[in-house]
This record gives structure tokens, sequence and C-alpha cells, in this order.
């Protein structure tokens, strides 16, 4: 299994790990943090499960579906037929596909993208892994 695939699970893990806490421990912060944090983390974890996809394909491709894919998470919570929100009733279904659409949550997409490119353009291009 290729080195950057094994990290990017560890690192996928960890953001769950901390988006769960962040969620439970929901008073140990501020509105503004438990307002955009668990949608920057969510976006942080998607653009790594696209990079253990898509491992080879640079990194503004993998950002840019990344982003897309959170995108369409979204703007699918203006959806509101029974069946669905049945399924976002349930826990994994509230944390997968979310509750409620707000316009704010994209920006906080996009931020956490940003973020983790960020991250990402530095960690790997610092240690050439």
């Amino acid at each position: 299994m290729h080195f950057k695939r094994v990290l990017y699970s560890v690192v996928i893990v960890i953001t769950i790990a901390t988006g769960l806490f962040v969620r439970i421990k929901q008073a140990w912060f501020p509105n503004i943090v438990n307002l955009y944090l668990g949608d920057m983390l969510y976006a942080f974890m998607v653009y790594y499960i696209v990079s253990c996809i898509a491992i080879n394909k640079n990194l503004i491709l993998r950002s840019m579906i990344a982003l897309l894919f959170c995108y369409c998470i979204e703007i699918s919570q203006l959806y509101q037929a029974g069946w669905i929100n049945e399924i976002r009733q349930t826990i994994p279904g509230k944390l997968i596909l979310g509750s409620g659409f707000l316009w704010s949550d994209l920006l906080a997409c996009f931020l956490g993208i940003l973020a983790v490119v960020l991250v990402d353009n530095l960690w790997f291009s610092r240690h050439k892994i």
C-alpha cells in the first residue's frame, strides 16, 4: 500500500474523531466554532478521502473534486422529501448528509478545503513523501 494512502487514512480517522469530539463537547466551544468547524472538518475529511482514491492526481484537481462533493451535499439539504429526511434523522445520516442548508456552510466548506490544501501543500512540499 502506498505510504501516502496510509497517511491520508490516518488523517481521515483523526479528522472524524476531532469532528465527533467537537460535536459532543459543544458546550466547551464558542458558538462560532460550533457553527462552522464541523463543516470545515467535513471538507477536510472529504479532501483526504478524495486524495486516498485519486492519490496520483494533482492537488488542485483533488481539492476541486472535494469542494464540489461538499457543495453537492450542502445543496442536497434543500431537498426535503420524507425518505431522505428520515435518513437525515439517524446519526449516520445527520453526520454524512447534514440536516439543514445554510449559505454560510458553503463558505465553511470552502475555507476547510483552502486550509487542507495549504496544510497538504506545505507538508508534502517539505517532506517529499
